[in-house]
């Protein structure tokens, strides 16, 4: 007869055990038998089962109790419960804790072995489940970066071709995508593993603060050095040293960092000794370096130095087929860290997340994910959980909202000013109009997809003529 799995009794009755083992081990289950709680839990820690058939009544002994650090031991453990008809509410209350069901003695065999047949195939489908999760993961993760979109498909087998080079690596994405992830990939693909990965927060520290911390110094080069210190360089020696919004560099510190990376060498603030230095170079920034370059912010012979390999991040909103994978990912890592049981979310609040814009990307994915698994009462992740914003999102309004930002922002970093002098416009730096009319062209665009194409909803939606959205159309050349 085929093995149909292992099952544990627990029952202190030597009757009831024999008349179990009789009947199951004719059935083609193998059999273990406790008859107290310490000798259960031994078992248990030492061997596997599938199903328990758990008495609440042995003597010194609370069976919820035992229910509790079974399931602790195995979360998917069956646990059938067997019980008098003066413990059927006890019964009830092992079932709120996890015990798959319930059958009262004196019971019938074949009533008791239905519910084994079920309670195995429960088991079964929920292992089999784990194990593709499992496959799904390793598929479709690389280092903790989640993604089956081809576009991050193809950022997986870059990361692997260029991890064992030694190649300088520039990671350009958007805020929240994952740019830090994926430096921290290359580094633990490679065969600088073992030494460390080094973080170099750029833009939160000012110039001569940041190159103390990235060359060191010597005792009594400024004012508070009163000893030596090493740099970020020499602590990334054989490592690697990850520069997150390299951008924001001033134009001396990066004279100083281009040095580094042509003579793999530098000299600590104040010092004379020349120290050596090989550190693989890792730069992110959410910003185009390119671009940065020709408005003269950013030196051009580092931007060549830098942009040997270039892994370019999309946003969230270009790679959706990615978020319930993401939103699974991160319910399973929230739901073990807040001690919770969270099954999954409602089919509405998947909808409002795949229309959602995600201006934050999967970083803002995630807190609004941590967010809900905290703040939720029920198994299931609901509208109730979601921020309003999310929830009453209106994709015209943001697309305006975000453009007019975007505005801002080109705008008011012509005119900010960089160690009290001003900013040198020429005539081609900014254009107001040029702005205005991608603006607009957007706008028109994003209503249109919004109406299905059709142009009067869309002039309804823009609250204009329908006939002023056909000339815009026109002019626009859409």
């Amino acid at each position: 007869m085929a093995y149909k799995g292992k099952i544990h009794i627990v029952d202190d009755e030597p009757i009831i055990n024999e008349i179990l083992e009789r009947i199951l081990k004719s059935e083609g289950y193998e059999i273990e038998i406790s008859k107290t709680e310490k000798e259960a839990f031994e078992k248990h820690k030492r061997s596997y089962f599938d199903v328990v058939l758990l008495d609440l009544m042995i003597p010194g002994s609370d069976g919820i109790r035992i229910l509790e650090k079974l399931r602790k031991i195995d979360p998917h453990l069956i646990v059938i419960i067997m019980t008098a008809y003066a413990s059927i509410e006890s019964a009830i209350k092992s079932m709120k804790l996890g015990a798959y069901d319930y059958i009262q003695k004196p019971f019938k065999n074949e009533e008791l072995l239905i519910l084994i047949e079920k309670g195995l195939e429960k088991r079964r489908l929920e292992v089999e489940n784990i194990r593709l999760k499992e496959e799904l993961k390793k598929k479709y993760s690389f280092n903790d970066i989640i993604g089956k979109s081809s576009s991050m498909q193809k950022i997986f087998d870059l990361i692997q071709s260029v991890a064992s080079t030694k190649a300088t690596i520039l990671i350009q994405g958007e805020s929240g995508t994952g740019k830090e992830l994926v430096a921290k990939a290359i580094h633990l693909n490679s065969l600088r593993a073992k030494y460390p990965f080094v973080v170099v927060n750029s833009g939160s520290l000012p110039p001569d603060l940041l190159e103390s911390n990235l060359f060191g110094h010597v005792k009594g080069s400024f004012t508070g050095a009163i000893a030596d210190k090493k740099g970020l360089f020499e602590i990334a020696n054989n490592g690697s040293i990850f520069f997150d919004e390299i951008a924001t560099i001033n134009l001396e510190t990066q004279a100083k960092l281009l040095r580094v990376i042509q003579e793999k060498e530098f000299m600590r603030l104040g010092g004379t000794e020349v120290i050596k230095v090989d550190a693989r170079i890792i730069a992110a920034t959410n910003v185009d370096l390119k671009k940065t370059v020709e408005k003269g912010r950013f030196r051009e012979d580092l931007f060549y130095r830098l942009n040997v390999i270039k892994i370019d991040l999309p946003p969230l909103r270009e790679r959706k087929t990615d978020i319930p994978l993401l939103v699974n990912y991160f319910i399973e890592k929230y739901s073990k860290e807040n001690n919770k049981e969270i099954h999954g979310i409602d089919d509405d609040v998947m909808g409002i997340f795949m229309d959602y814009w995600w201006p934050g990307n999967v970083r803002e994915l995630e807190h609004v994910i941590e967010r809900a698994v905290v703040l939720t009462r029920s198994k299931i992740i609901t509208k109730e959980d979601i921020p309003d914003p999310i929830v009453n999102y209106n994709p015209l309004e943001a697309i305006h909202q975000g453009l007019l930002n975007k505005i801002e922002r080109e705008s008011s970093s012509y005119f900010r000013k960089e160690e009290s002098n001003e900013v040198e416009m020429n005539e081609d730096s900014f254009s107001f109009k040029e702005m205005v009319y991608e603006y607009q062209k957007e706008l028109i665009l994003n209503a249109l997809k919004k109406a299905n194409g059709v142009q009067k909803k869309a002039a309804e939606l823009l609250k204009i003529k329908p006939t002023t959205l056909n000339e815009m159309i026109r002019r626009f050349k859409l």
